[in-house]
């Protein structure tokens, strides 16, 4: 179930950056150019049980206070059609390995996993197709590099399982999954800024990342 109050945090946070809806491409705007976005690999780690706390902030566990460790970024973009216009009522699910590399998974036990970082969420979009995740910039783990996991899901199908990647770390071209696209523009699609926030008294990043995918099963 997606926050209400992370919900308003988020909108003041956007337009404290004076981003607000400017910070979204126009529907449609583009529609001719748009590039879909590739399918990457699931990989071994999709949750095996998920956690109790699946909303969209993954920086807090429940009510906890304890914050998990890694550099908090804001991770948002829309969910949009091959027109480019956006889609709505579209689960969005994120997971990705903490800041110790290490995944929330029964599997990955080459490491101390963080108990504060929830490790998976969801967002529910709306009529902007607009999501929005609260988490850690990504960091290694053995023989990847630094990415998060997504899976787009609407009227009960799978629309796409993807993943997104920090636009010129050093261990891409390193990274068989990530080199596997050889369409430099759908390779170029799922490598994002992670820019720092100068405004952010805490060092929080901000990353946004489209998501294009084909027809899609009505609701």
């Amino acid at each position: 179930m997606n926050n209400p109050a992370l919900s308003q945090n988020r909108r003041r946070f956007l337009q404290q950056l004076g981003l607000g809806a400017a910070f979204f491409s126009v529907p449609g705007l583009f529609a001719e150019e748009l590039t879909r976005t590739p399918a990457q690999t699931e990989g071994p780690f999709y949750p095996d049980h998920l956690p109790l706390d699946t909303d969209n902030d993954l920086i807090i566990v429940n009510n906890g206070i304890t914050p998990a460790v890694g550099e908090i970024t804001h991770l948002t973009g829309r969910i949009l059609d091959g027109k480019g216009d956006p889609i709505r009522d579209a689960y969005v699910e994120i997971w990705e390995a903490d800041g110790n590399g290490v995944y929330f998974h029964s599997g990955d036990k080459h490491g101390a996993r963080d108990p504060n970082f929830q490790g998976f969420g969801r967002f529910l979009t709306g009529s902007s197709g607009e999501y929005y995740f609260r988490t850690i910039k990504p960091v290694q783990y053995p023989g990847r590099c630094p990415h998060i996991h997504f899976k787009v899901k609407r009227a009960g199908h799978e629309l796409l399982t993807t993943q997104c990647y920090i636009k010129g770390h050093p261990s891409n071209q390193k990274d068989g999954i990530y080199k596997s696209i050889k369409d430099p523009k759908a390779l170029a699609s799922v490598s994002i800024d992670f820019t720092q926030i100068k405004e952010s008294k805490t060092g929080d990043f901000l990353a946004k990342f489209d998501i294009i995918i084909g027809t899609t099963p009505e609701a």
